[in-house]
């Protein structure tokens, strides 16, 4: 069953000269997009940030329900583009590195498989073939590369 679709907030996207966008929403900070890379992020990376990102808030508050929160969490991301335009990603790789007292790998590998898979709204967002692994890192140890299955979401 579904509900019905939500209506987001309404933002702007202004051009700053060069390359250079903000992003605004009413009663929050600019975020400056720059294709040139230099003043912020370039588009693709935004994306991936904003994968990432999503998927780490739903990480950290799965595992604070486990009674295991994270002390910390960083997520290295890595991708592969098409070498011609549109220069879309075709893949994406994210790290979890992980640090908390008590969290279980099993726990840790379900947070990030729901997080990608189910939960965040960026990754049910992307192009359907897009494949997107992901690797825990749990308190320095390293585990294997899972390929995750994002769920197609109807419209």
């Amino acid at each position: 069953m579904t509900g019905a679709p939500v209506s987001q907030p309404t933002f702007t996207t202004s051009w700053r000269g060069e390359q250079r966008f903000a992003v605004i929403r009413p009663g929050a900070a600019e975020m400056i997009i720059d294709g040139d890379r230099t003043a912020g992020p370039g588009p693709v990376e935004t994306l991936l940030g904003a994968l990432a990102a999503c998927s780490a808030m739903d990480v950290v508050s799965y595992l604070a329900k486990r009674r295991t929160p994270a002390s910390a969490l960083d997520i290295e991301i890595d991708s592969t583009r098409r070498a011609e335009a549109p220069r879309r990603v075709m893949s994406t790789r994210l790290v979890f590195r992980l640090a908390g007292e008590g969290i279980d790998v099993g726990h840790a590998s379900r947070a990030i498989e729901l997080a990608l898979a189910s939960y965040c709204s960026v990754a049910s967002s992307l192009a359907s073939d897009l494949v997107i692994e992901s690797q825990l890192v749990l308190n320095g140890e390293p585990h294997d590369v899972v390929q995750q299955q994002v769920k197609a979401v109807g419209a």
